[in-house]
């Protein structure tokens, strides 16, 4: 979503080139870190994924490169594996946007007319409005909505 991939700085919204997504990562000892994923809107989902499962431990083995420390355009946090249902972040600046998802619940669901049992995940979406505005992050969660929806439009 190009109103939430960017920057805010001297006082205006720069739009980025890449779409360079930080990992919220917790650490066993306590604190946080947010390694980078570089352009990952270029990686193919399998790619993405094992790129991500080996940001997350050695972030946690203390093994990061400053420069995956470095150039996120926009954060995702995840607190599910806590039990959390639903996230409220805080952007880390310069970006203007962090997308949060919480725990996948099952709840009562109705799809074609009929009540039944699914898996449901809260995403939530904090974004900097003096660069982006409620109508933009909403296009953002119905794009991701249909993403989760739909993997295999990945």
């Amino acid at each position: 979503m190009p109103g939430l991939n960017g920057y805010w700085q001297n006082g205006g919204f720069v739009p980025a080139d890449e779409v360079n997504v930080g990992v919220a990562v917790s650490l066993r000892q306590g604190g946080l870190l947010a390694p980078v994923i570089h352009r990952a809107g270029t990686l193919p989902p399998d790619v993405l994924m094992a790129r991500l499962k080996d940001l997350v431990q050695r972030a946690r083995r203390g093994r990061l490169r400053g420069s995956e420390m470095r150039g996120a355009t926009l954060t995702v946090t995840s607190l599910g594996d806590q039990g959390v249902e639903t996230v409220f972040g805080v952007i880390h600046p310069p970006q203007v946007a962090l997308v949060g998802f919480g725990a996948v619940v099952e709840r009562p669901w109705a799809t074609g007319g009929m009540l039944g049992v699914r898996p449901v995940v809260t995403a939530t979406l904090a974004a900097d409005h003096r660069a982006t505005d409620g109508a933009v992050g909403a296009r953002y969660l119905t794009a991701v909505d249909r993403l989760l929806q739909n993997p295999e439009e990945l």
